[in-house]
């Protein structure tokens, strides 16, 4: 009885140590130590807006009566990863929108499931609210490329011309329990912000990269946004771009050759049911955009003037 006594203690010491050393882990690396409030984005360039899930930030300019070209982002970095298209756009005469989606950027975190319901409601709630006419092109990068299509399938009737940048194809929740990916996402959070420049093929061309990312990292419910995002947002990519074929629109479909996010060969599945102008870019990885923006901008507008 007495051994058991004994082993009982040590067992609870043992428990009990891992626990502090896992916590002071958390709160070493934890990088979430502020609220996002109106202060906080007091100099924060942009616009915000009050919609039915929370506060949205966004950029809007263009005149009125063009034409209206709305730039969604992909997974986490917000929606100055369209910068060469937003500015390229506007100087072209169309009217552009770009915003953060919740949970990055400056962007409310609602304490939610992250789901495609979430998403599409925000972006309807932008185009009621901000009043925007006309049916609309849309524009997706990566997981935006996914929003949009799926955006597309329940609002056809809104929507003009889309163009898909290296859009994801599917989104498979975790094997492993939420709660432990929120701990992972929390203790390596350095690892998820150097991670971005792999998004490029030569990264040392933008070296202003991961520090462009980290204030977002800051508020509290960015990790937990991308966490629920994964295990809430189900992409079937067949299934979706099936039904967006059916809806019978125009779509650009723009892929980096070197991508190694999204590898080429997921447009193949894309175009075997999805009619698209399909244009592939060398010299650029996941963000063609940026990397090969005379390029690709050309593109867009050939195809948004066709």
């Amino acid at each position: 009885m007495k051994i058991l006594k004994v082993s009982i203690i040590i067992v609870i010491f043992l428990v009990g140590a891992a626990s502090l050393i896992l916590y002071g882990f958390y709160r070493y690396n934890n990088k979430e130590t502020k609220t996002l409030t109106d202060t906080s984005r007091k100099n924060v360039p942009g616009n915000f807006i009050k919609l039915s899930q929370g506060v949205t930030h966004y950029q809007l300019e263009g005149p009125d009566s063009a034409q209206v070209v709305i730039l969604v982002h992909g997974f986490s970095v917000p929606y100055y990863i369209w910068d060469p298209t937003y500015d390229f756009l506007i100087k072209k005469g169309y009217r552009v929108l770009r915003y953060d989606m919740f949970g990055r950027g400056y962007s409310d975190r609602p304490n939610v499931p992250y789901n495609q319901e979430l998403y599409n409601t925000q972006l309807l709630d932008l185009i009621n609210q901000l009043k925007l006419n006309g049916k609309i092109n849309l524009a997706g990068v990566s997981f935006g490329g996914a929003v949009i299509t799926n955006f597309t399938c329940s609002h056809p009737g809104m929507v003009n011309k889309l163009i898909l940048v290296d859009p994801v194809y599917e989104q498979k929740k975790p094997v492993a329990p939420q709660y432990f990916t929120l701990y992972n996402e929390a203790v390596n959070s350095d690892e998820r912000a150097k991670g971005q420049t792999t998004d490029f093929l030569y990264p040392r061309n933008h070296p202003e990269w991961v520090n462009r990312y980290l204030p977002q990292m800051e508020y509290k419910g960015f990790r937990n946004a991308l966490v629920s995002t994964l295990y809430n947002y189900n992409q079937n990519g067949r299934e979706s771009n099936t039904c967006l074929n059916s809806a019978g629109k125009s779509v650009l479909l723009i892929w980096g050759k070197a991508d190694k996010t999204l590898p080429l060969r997921f447009s193949d599945s894309i175009r075997s049911v999805l009619k698209t102008d399909f244009f592939p870019v060398d010299g650029a990885a996941h963000l063609p955009m940026i990397e090969k923006a005379d390029t690709v901008n050309a593109k867009i507008l050939s195809f948004l003037k066709g």
